[in-house]
């Protein structure tokens, strides 16, 4: 079976690394030039190594400093919680990157209405991409005949939701708060992609005028079944879908990684009690929570640690859900792709404005119930 991500095919294709090029002024960091090393993947990659080696055979009486024994045990700590979800999350991505582009269309669906909405909140939940890797697939919606709120409700869901950082959510909060999570932020997505619909069906913003998606006369299951007795599958297929996965999830490691160190560094610096005091389940610690998920460029999956301190050590539940959410709705570089696509800054900016409300009332309702 081929490959259906874009950023997959920058590394097979000429034309597709030409077309890589193109995207770069999109703020696209799923293309990018594989000559070019990535800094923040080795920074973060070293500072985790040494910090976990540290914690793991040095003495606590060797530390001369306690801010660094707490930042060396957090990062040992984190990445013996985490690292069974990001090896599956690997895996599932080594998978997804055989899927031929075709069947995500079909999938997808096409036209308005709550159920081709849900298909799309679906599709983003299962795609297994960062914020920022997520936006050339959903400008390529756009661009397929995908309805404005088809695209909304996949971008709100997509970041961090998928199934790698799920099962990363899973191993630092436990499964009743990262299933409440998932569908909390689904419903939020459902309801954005219906209310930017019916924005376009009464004429307050412009509709996609591109159609027709998916090939003419396209099955589902009689083209899987196809491309499933066309597949060899031996020892060649596998070890190429693993090398795919692991150059895949490069992306998400470099996040991730940066993730455990920023989380590291807060435990380090920030106090149990001064933690609970200025992010704790008030609607001051709300607001702040907020204020520093729209200034903090940080992708999903390097905002998942900090979120579960949110929970564990803050006591926070909303707050950490919102900072979840609220980096997706605050993005800047989200918003400005938005406008880029839709040739519209009134759409890009309807995308916080609607969303964001919704997270704040969730979030405080959560905090409450907790």
């Amino acid at each position: 079976m081929t490959s259906v991500d874009d950023k997959q095919s920058c590394h097979h294709t000429a034309a597709a690394r030409q077309g890589c090029s193109q995207h770069q002024s999109s703020n696209d960091s799923s293309c990018h030039n594989t000559q070019k090393r990535d800094y923040l993947l080795l920074g973060s990659a070293s500072a985790v190594v040494a910090l976990y080696l540290n914690s793991a055979f040095a003495e606590q009486s060797t530390h001369i400093f306690a801010w660094y024994h707490t930042l060396s045990y957090t990062v040992f700590d984190l990445v013996n919680t985490m690292w069974w979800g990001v090896a599956l999350g690997i895996l599932m991505l080594a998978a997804l990157t055989r899927i031929p582009r075709e069947f995500v269309m079909s999938a997808l669906g096409t036209g308005q209405g709550l159920r081709s909405i849900v298909r799309a909140t679906g599709a983003g939940v299962l795609l297994d991409l960062c914020n920022h890797g997520i936006l050339m697939v959903a400008a390529k919606l756009y661009e397929r005949g995908a309805s404005l709120g088809q695209v909304m409700a996949f971008l709100v869901a997509s970041p961090w939701n998928s199934f790698s950082l799920t099962l990363v959510l899973i191993a630092l909060i436990g499964l009743p708060w990262t299933l409440a999570f998932i569908a909390l932020s689904m419903s939020i997505a459902i309801v954005v992609g219906l209310l930017f619909d019916w924005l376009c069906d009464h004429g307050y913003l412009p509709k996609n005028n591109v159609t027709a998606p998916v090939p003419e006369k396209f099955n589902f299951w009689q083209e899987a079944r196809k491309q499933l007795s066309s597949t060899t599958f031996n020892s060649s297929f596998f070890l190429n879908m693993a090398i795919d996965g692991l150059r895949e999830s490069r992306m998400v490691m470099r996040w991730i990684l940066f993730g455990i160190v920023l989380a590291g560094l807060v435990r380090a610096f920030v106090s149990p009690e001064h933690f609970g005091t200025y992010f704790g389940p008030t609607l001051a610690g709300l607001g702040l929570t907020v204020l520093v998920a729209t200034i903090m460029e940080v992708c999903s999956e390097g905002s998942t640690p900090i979120a579960a301190d949110l929970l564990t050590r803050a006591k926070a539940p909303g707050n950490s859900f919102a900072f979840l959410m609220a980096g997706v709705a605050t993005d800047y570089t989200e918003i400005m792709v938005l406008k880029d696509t839709t040739r519209s800054l009134k759409i890009a900016l309807f995308l916080p404005l609607l969303t964001l409300p919704q997270v704040l009332v969730v979030a405080w309702l959560m905090n409450i119930a907790a």
